[in-house]
Order: structure tokens, then C-alpha cells, then sequence
């Protein structure tokens, strides 16, 4: 058994925990990160990974926008090709959203997310050979697109490593043992001990009972949701677009494939015993939502698909915040967290670190549930749109 002392300890190797590893390493904080797998082996992987901006919340907003432009140089700060492809992204919602879309619109282009309103006209247009019905507005995100997750966790983490930063990767924390005064010790099963004047628990899934031992009882849960995959066989190609009635997302997988994945809550899951693989019934539920906004998809055929978890806070929104003097937590971002990770892993390591933090980092505070204080989050059931 060996013990070691570091600045910052901090669980988990996902986009999360890498991210503000790289971050606090280029600020010259011996950092260590502990991870069960590898880098990306848990939910990270699994990712859609879409890359978008349209957000309700103002912060998550702001964020995303700057995640966007670090994918944009992604390969210049790390040295590793994050895969971002810009395809745009277009937002299809019933007429009962208009004053809510086109209040956002707005919101979004004055911080610098070019975003245009769509009416049914502007919508067919845009998308020829979608059948709009049920559509009364949309919203065209012109800079979205998509990333590669492993390529982008395992850009950030293998630049944290060459800033100094330390991996335990293989191994699990199975104890926080909380110091008197801040951060604590992280006790792995193999009996090391990792001092740290400040811990992070960004561990996805498995947070809540870590965050347990800090003294806190995080209100989240943990929701399996699939991805499916289809080639574009002899249908002509679609563009990239969140279907709100259909209840799903869609997006190009490099230039032969498209993938799903549904906008609305899914089945609670226990993080170490869940079916992995998609069954053929939830297959036919995207392809058949999708065939009915757009007809021509009916020629795609099935590729494949895998199911992932969801860390899922009450209202949909992050857990941001210290949970203990010297202990913080970065969790339940609800399936919408890959495309805020590059940016707010600085925000992650001012916080840690005592700096300066932007102020629209408090509404994301731990412990909002118990005051009431829960946050509005996208458009009716579909709240991963944050």
C-alpha cells in the first residue's frame, strides 16, 4: 500500500474527468485521475457525440459555443484529431413552441451561435422530401456537427499527461475518505492511497454513491439509452436534425452511415447490470419514427447499435458544485454533457482551484433540489436539450 499527494484527485477518465485533467495540468496543478477502465471505456464511448449549441439555458449555451471552437483547433491544443465534422443541425418543433424557439433563436445569435428561425416554408425548403407534419417551427444551428469521443477524451488526456498530470487507469476508487479540513484521500481496491488537497468526482453513472461518502445524497438516476445505426443504402442522404415529435435525434455517421438515438426519457438501469446491446424492437421504433418524417429512409437498412447509460439529474441539467469543503462533483448531465466537456473543463478547474468562476455556474449547484430551485430545461419531455 503507497501513498501520494497531489494538488487536485480526481474519479473518472470520461470526456468530464479528461477535460479538466488537461485543464488544471496547463495551469501547472499536479493532478491525478483514476478510472475504472480506460480513458472513454465507459458512457464517453458510447456518445453520440453530437456537437451543438442550442441550448435554453444561457450558460450551457455559452459553454457549448466554446466547446465548438476548441474542436475547431482541437488538433493544434492537443495534437490529436478530434474527427469534428460540421453538418448543421436543424430542430424541428410543433407550432406550440414557436415564442420559446424564437426567443431562444435570438438569445443564441446575440452571444454569437448563428441560429435561424425556420418557418414551414423556410423548413421545406431546407429539407426536401421531409413530410412536416405536426411541424410549425424550426431552428437551423448552422456550426453543429459531431466529434469522435475517443479521439476527443483521448486527445485531452494525453495532453494532460505530457502537462505532468499522473493516471491510475484500471482502477477502482472504492473509498473517499474526506479530510477535516478540505479534499480528502482516494482509496483505490488495490489499497493505494491518493491524498488530494481537492477531489472531483466526475464519474458518470457510479457518482452518486462516491458522492455519498463526501456526506452528500445526490438526487440522480441512471437511464439505458441506445444508438442505432443504419447505412444509407439506396435512400438518398438527410441532413442532421432533432425530430421533437418523433422523439428523436439523427445525425450522419461519416459518409456511409446515420445514427439515431430517442430525445426522451428511457427505463432506469443499474450502472453494472445492463443489456448492452440494442434489441430488435427498439430498432423498429427509430426506424419507424424516422421513416415517417422522412419517406425515403424506408430504402436504409440496419447496421447496427449498442445501448449506453445516462447520469440524469430531476430537472435534466448538470451537477455542478462542491459537495464538501475541498470535494466537488461534476455529474448528471443527463445525455446532453459530451458537447459542453472541452469548455467546461476549464470552468471545472477554476472552480476546483478557488479562481474566479462565471456566476451562471451557481444555478448548477448540487443541492438546488432540496430548496426547490430546480432549472427549466428544453422543450417539454424533450429536456436533454438543456
Amino acid at each position: 500500500m503507497s501513498e501520494t499527494a497531489f494538488d487536485v484527485g480526481i474519479v473518472g477518465a470520461g470526456v468530464h474527468g479528461a477535460s479538466a485533467t488537461y485543464h488544471l495540468a496547463s495551469r501547472g496543478v499536479t493532478v491525478v485521475v483514476v478510472e475504472r477502465g480506460t480513458p472513454a471505456s465507459g458512457p464517453t464511448g458510447r456518445s453520440s457525440a453530437i456537437c451543438r449549441a442550442y441550448y435554453t439555458n444561457p450558460f450551457l449555451a455559452a459553454v457549448a459555443r466554446d466547446s465548438i471552437r476548441m474542436f475547431e483547433r482541437f488538433e493544434e491544443l492537443t495534437g490529436v484529431d478530434a474527427g469534428f465534422r460540421r453538418t448543421g443541425l436543424v430542430f424541428l418543433h410543433p407550432p406550440e413552441d414557436e415564442a420559446e424557439v424564437r426567443g431562444s433563436v435570438d438569445r443564441l445569435n446575440a452571444i454569437g451561435i448563428a441560429t435561424e428561425l425556420l418557418d414551414v416554408d423556410g423548413l421545406a425548403s431546407r429539407l426536401p422530401g421531409f413530410d412536416l407534419d405536426g411541424i410549425g417551427v424550426g431552428a437551423f444551428e448552422r456550426d453543429a456537427g459531431y466529434a469522435d469521443p475517443h479521439a476527443t477524451t483521448d486527445g485531452l488526456f494525453r495532453r494532460a499527461l505530457e502537462l505532468g498530470a499522473e493516471a491510475r487507469l484500471g482502477a477502482v476508487v472504492t473509498r473517499i475518505e474526506p479530510d477535516s479540513t478540505a479534499g480528502g484521500t482516494l482509496v483505490t481496491e488495490t489499497g493505494d492511497r491518493l491524498s488530494s488537497g481537492r477531489i472531483l468526482i466526475a464519474a458518470g453513472p457510479w457518482t452518486r454513491p462516491l458522492a455519498l461518502q463526501a456526506g452528500a445524497d445526490l438526487p440522480l438516476t441512471v437511464e439505458r439509452h441506445v444508438v442505432v445505426t443504419f447505412r444509407w443504402g439506396e435512400a438518398a442522404p438527410a441532413p442532421a436534425h432533432g425530430d421533437l415529435i418523433g422523439g428523436y435525434y439523427f445525425r450522419p455517421e461519416g459518409d456511409e452511415l446515420f445514427l439515431m438515438g430517442p430525445v426522451l426519457p428511457e427505463p432506469q438501469v443499474d450502472p453494472d447490470d445492463f443489456a448492452q446491446a440494442v434489441a430488435p424492437h427498439e430498432v423498429e421504433r427509430l426506424a419507424a419514427a424516422v421513416t415517417r418524417r422522412v419517406p425515403r429512409l424506408e430504402r436504409a437498412e440496419v447496421h447496427g447499435g449498442w445501448a449506453s447509460l445516462y447520469d440524469v439529474s430531476p430537472d435534466w441539467q448538470p451537477v455542478i458544485g462542491e459537495i464538501a469543503p475541498g470535494i466537488f462533483v461534476d455529474a448528471g448531465t443527463s445525455g446532453h454533457g459530451f458537447k459542453l466537456a472541452p469548455a467546461l473543463g476549464g470552468h471545472l478547474a477554476d472552480i476546483v482551484t478557488g479562481e474566479r468562476t462565471d456566476p451562471g455556474l451557481a444555478a448548477f449547484d448540487p443541492f438546488r433540489f432540496e430548496r426547490g430551485s430546480e432549472l427549466a430545461s428544453g422543450f417539454r419531455d424533450a429536456r436533454i436539450l438543456g
